[in-house]
């Protein structure tokens, strides 16, 4: 009996999706829930199991293909028996021992025949975890699988995967027409993936449909180094999570946003909705472009829990694990651009939303305090919002006091209880 294998619905808003990588291939035996195909949505990667076991007749669509949720991508004739294929695994434990008769010459060869079988072995399986199309990107661009790190599902190396390794280490494609490969005049076209496609419509919305703009202030980032070097090895061994700028920040923009909820707010047609939580999101840059996954109820975690969910929604960003559910719904937005360098920047607001906080560099500047010129680490914040529904009262009274509670940390608790408490030490 043959059944079709369809492409599952990953959101409601989504109507299309990309082949990634194909995981199996015509003629594959494949067990119940083992995954056949992995594919991108313009929020997410997600894989489709073989809803039944059975024999893979047909696979539908090539890698890189964009095809509409519901399409038949596979047919299984479940009525196929599995192969043999664990018995033949095994026979060569029965050649384990020598025969009697065996020559002494023989034996002395046989570690070197081992070994030079592991070795076939190695590369074979390696070249198993890639896919078609990237086997030929890496002999375009002279590259070998273990110069590739492998985003796919069990570390399979994809296109994307080639591309950003070939970008990284500096290799052009080999051609014929050019000895040398930086004399190369040659350009390249690529389809843009869902997810760059549906950053891009976002971005362009935000900017065409909010009356957009960003007010900066700067913060004295001391008091919390100092309390980072004095506290980090205590914090790390008792919860088990380093302690970062990160929690700090989302911890005095919850109170902030309560403080001031207009920023926690969004337009709905002709009403405002204000929201009594903080869902935070925190943009991450992931390997195939910018994800903002959410931190829930932020306004109830404390540093540590701040932490460790921070910890676990960058993994899973890494790894392109996050759910659609993980990655909907924010009420703020915190972007840090200072890891990659970037002294001051206007970020662009994640619609809904009506606020997104820019963190920066930290660079030490020369700053006036009691009438004396020190050096201090400073940092810049710049607060895009939509003029809309936040005035300048709110949004720079918001900025300010973000910037009062980074520099006085002992205030996120009540400003009379211990620093350790804040940190639960």
């Amino acid at each position: 009996m043959a059944i079709e294998i369809t492409v599952p619905s990953p959101g409601e808003s989504i109507s299309e999706v990309t082949i990634s990588v194909w995981l199996k291939k015509e003629g594959d035996y494949v067990s119940m829930d083992e995954p056949i195909a992995e594919f991108e949505s313009d929020k997410a990667t997600f894989e489709v199991n073989a809803t039944e076991a059975g024999l893979i007749e047909k696979t539908m669509g090539s890698e890189g293909d964009t095809i509409p949720v519901g399409s038949v991508i596979a047919t299984i004739d479940t009525s196929a028996k599995a192969p043999a294929g664990a018995a033949k695994k095994e026979a060569p434990k029965s050649e384990e021992k020598p025969k009697e008769d065996a020559k002494p010459a023989a034996k002395a060869e046989k570690p070197v025949a081992e070994k030079t079988a592991d070795t076939s072995n190695t590369a074979n399986d390696e070249l198993e975890n890639i896919s078609p199309l990237a086997k030929q990107l890496l002999s375009e661009y002279n590259l070998s699988a273990k110069q590739v790190t492998g985003t796919g599902a069990n570390g399979r190396i994809t296109k994307v995967d080639i591309l950003e390794a070939a970008a990284a280490n500096g290799s052009g494609k080999s051609t014929s027409k050019y000895d040398n490969p930086s004399t190369s005049r040659e350009s390249t076209r690529s389809a843009m993936s869902n997810l760059r496609k549906t950053v891009s419509k976002r971005l362009v919305a935000a900017k065409n449909e909010t009356a957009m703009l960003t007010t900066f202030n700067e913060v004295n980032m001391k008091p919390i180094m100092d309390l980072r070097t004095k506290y980090k090895a205590d914090f790390a061994e008792k919860h088990g999570v380093n302690l970062g700028f990160m929690s700090f920040f989302t911890r005095a923009c919850c109170i902030a946003l309560q403080d001031w909820p207009a920023v926690n707010a969004y337009i709905d047609g002709e009403e405002i909705i204000y929201n009594s939580y903080c869902d935070i999101s925190i943009a991450v840059s992931g390997p195939k472009g910018l994800v903002v996954p959410v931190i829930r109820n932020a306004e109830t975690l404390s540093l540590s829990e701040i932490e460790s969910e921070v910890k676990r929604l960058a993994i899973k960003a890494r790894d392109n694990k996050l759910t659609i559910q993980e990655m909907t719904g924010g009420t703020f937005t915190i972007s840090n651009g200072g890891v990659f360098g970037s002294m001051l920047s206007t970020p662009i607001i994640n619609p809904p939303q009506s606020g997104i906080l820019g963190m920066h560099n930290i660079v030490e500047r020369a700053v006036v305090e009691s009438g004396e010129v020190v050096v201090r680490p400073i940092m810049y914040l710049a607060l895009s919002y939509d003029h809309r529904i936040i005035d300048g009262r709110e949004s720079v009274s918001f900025l300010v006091r973000v910037k009062q509670l980074l520099e006085n940390p002992e205030m996120m608790i009540d400003g009379k209880t211990p620093t350790e408490n804040l940190l639960k030490l």
